[in-house]
């Protein structure tokens, strides 16, 4: 007999990636998809599989992607933010005076020039703390890098139902789960690749994208007190 499987969910990247599936009968979850024909399309899993790697592995997931990286960013402040001399200029003036050719400026610029997309949504309080309002200040600095970043409310982030969870999804094929101690500090990185996990980070991922503003337009509105 043959089994009746209703689509539950399917990545948005086209029909080539993974679809879940689940059976009635056997209550299991099944997830399929055409086999990736081109090899570097699977460069970072060649690289890269489950389980908890340091930041300097991480460093690598930006060298590495192939068409796209995608963040939530959800915390309200990251320790290591607060210890540089721009929060500190941020804290004093308001705004910063960014270098755009550190290291970190350089890879993205090198990435985004090749057509790749680095993209991200950030998760704001209402008001927001002194963290967010530095990288709103920082989001100037990135956009002129080629990212394309978003803000979106809180309260709206919790309407939605989007996770508290701050990670980065690279190719719709792996999921770099960022992961702190009780001071913010950023501790290391869990990887995912389990395709039903990858499914589900990519539904957050639409979903975010879809109701986030630019943050050009919410710089704007923040200052209206809107």
């Amino acid at each position: 007999m043959a089994r009746q499987l209703p689509l539950d969910a399917s990545d948005s990247e086209g029909a080539e990636s993974p679809s879940v599936h689940d059976d009635r009968e056997s209550g299991e979850v099944i997830v399929h998809g055409t086999p990736d024909a081109d090899v570097g399309d699977t460069a970072l899993l060649q690289h890269f599989s489950e389980g908890t790697i340091d930041l300097g592995e991480f460093e690598e997931l930006f060298r590495t992607f192939d068409h796209s990286a995608w963040r939530l960013e959800s915390r309200q402040r990251f320790a290591s933010d607060e210890a540089t001399d721009t929060y500190r200029q941020f804290i004093e003036n308001g705004t910063v005076d960014w270098d755009e050719d550190d290291p970190y400026c350089e890879l993205i610029r090198s990435q985004t020039a090749q057509g790749k997309r680095v993209e991200r949504v950030r998760i704001v309080d209402q008001p927001p703390t002194t963290g967010q309002r530095y990288l709103l200040d920082n989001a100037k600095r990135n956009s002129a890098l080629g990212e394309d970043i978003r803000n979106l409310w809180r309260a709206d982030a919790e309407r939605l139902r989007l996770p508290s969870e701050d990670f980065w999804l690279f190719d719709s094929r792996l999921a770099a789960k960022l992961r702190f101690d009780d001071e913010d500090n950023l501790v290391d990185v869990e990887l995912i690749t389990e395709p039903v996990e990858i499914v589900r980070y990519s539904v957050i991922r639409d979903t975010a994208w879809h109701h986030a503003v630019p943050y050009e337009e919410f710089a704007v509105k923040l200052s209206n007190g809107e």
